[in-house]
């Protein structure tokens, strides 16, 4: 049974900005998250993108800042692992705090002069809201005009893709320009030993909550091409010729193949185009809104853009190698089939991948339909999860991305 955001705690003029969004009641993140905000409380929160965890600590948070009397310069800071999610984040509080009197601004780095100047205007002058990449944020801190000693609620976002993005060391030093008593909240889709670590240094006496990792919808279609890494272009072409969407993301691990992959999408005629953090900020942005607005129907991107781009209405994913951790996976195929609409979820397992692979299998409690290659394409490898644990590579000769005429 789900609670109407007023039960959880939400007043007005908050509640009337979520009214005018169309929430009616609460995800479970919101529904247990938000009340232990409201009381002050440190929290760490296990919980995917997609499961309304932005608006759980949005929403308590806008509320307090909007109750209390004495503002800072800066009331809230939110620590983000991209541009992209920073940018979502900024224009969540835009509409969750539609009724209140409350300010924000995303700070991220790959803009001009221009930016970097609106940015330290607004920590100099002070924003209720900073939502900040940590490289950018550090910029700023090193110029010894950002006070963040009034700050009273610290948020860790996605705190697990920090860690992997290397950003332990930022987060360390931002902290030491913190007020001790602050309220400190940390969410993140997966829960590592090192985020246990940083958890600790962190929070003080937190409640925590793990919301279970839900299985992938019975809406979306899930299956498997057991392929070697040469094959995987001329199926992906395969795949998308076939049955042409309006809404495909195709994630691909390394940047340097991304662009490769939608150079040669777009040779079969379908409309598709490339994001990585190698793109100027502004490009990114303009390629981003084209695929929301259906002008781009393919989006070939990163790993690491798989948490900080979160889109609603995806007909099509296409793990183009296996996500390292298989709680991904059900992360990243989660971006199709929401809201009980159909999805399709297509993932490519080399000989080396099929163990991580089989760990997805036993995660999600299912065995995912492994389907045979196109005639045409040739015969793939044969799936063995054990022997691939093992394997050091393979008397057939490699066949990898780059050197595929």
């Amino acid at each position: 049974m789900t609670l109407k955001f007023k039960e959880v705690g939400i007043q007005s003029p908050v509640l009337e900005s979520v009214e005018a969004m169309g929430y009616e009641t609460t995800t479970p993140i919101q529904e247990q998250a938000i009340p232990i905000i409201l009381n002050g409380k440190d929290l760490i929160a296990c919980a995917q993108t997609g499961t309304g965890k932005t608006a759980a600590f949005l929403l308590p948070t806008i509320q307090q800042i909007q109750a209390q009397e004495d503002h800072g310069s800066i009331d809230a800071l939110v620590i983000v692992p991209t541009r992209e999610l920073a940018i979502q984040i900024d224009q969540q509080i835009q509409g969750l705090g539609y009724f209140v009197n409350i300010s924000s601004l995303a700070i991220y780095g790959g803009g001009d002069g221009t930016s970097w100047d609106v940015q330290k205007k607004a920590l100099v002058n002070g924003a209720n809201v900073i939502i900040a990449t940590p490289g950018r944020l550090i910029a700023h801190l090193n110029q010894e005009y950002v006070d963040l000693s009034k700050v009273k609620h610290f948020i860790l976002d996605e705190a697990d893709r920090m860690l992997d993005m290397g950003f332990y060391d930022d987060i360390k030093k931002i902290m030491e320009g913190l007020p001790a008593k602050r309220q400190n909240l940390m969410f993140s889709a997966t829960m590592p030993p090192k985020m246990r670590k940083l958890a600790k240094e962190v929070l003080n006496e937190p409640e925590e909550l793990n919301i279970a990792i839900s299985k992938p919808s019975a809406a979306i279609v899930q299956a498997a091409f057991m392929v070697y890494d040469g094959q995987k272009l001329d199926l992906i072409k395969h795949l998308l010729k076939a049955k042409p969407l309006e809404s495909v993301f195709v994630f691909l691990s390394k940047k340097s193949e991304v662009d490769r992959a939608a150079a040669e999408i777009k040779k079969i005629g379908i409309n598709a185009e490339a994001i990585h953090s190698g793109l100027e900020q502004s490009r990114r942005e303009v390629v981003l809104q084209e695929f929301i607005n259906k002008k781009i129907n393919v989006l070939v991107a990163t790993d690491v853009m798989s948490r900080g781009i979160d889109i609603k209405g995806i007909d099509m994913v296409i793990n183009y190698n296996v996500p390292g951790d298989a709680e991904d996976y059900v992360h990243r195929i989660g971006r199709t089939g929401r809201a009980e609409a159909k999805g399709i979820a297509f993932t490519f397992v080399n000989e080396e991948d099929m163990f991580k692979f089989s760990k997805i299998e036993e995660l999600i409690e299912k065995d995912i339909r492994k389907v045979p290659l196109p005639e045409y394409i040739g015969e793939g490898p044969e799936y063995n999860p054990k022997a691939s644990s093992k394997f050091r590579g393979s008397s057939r000769p490699k066949r990898g991305f780059s050197k595929r005429k």
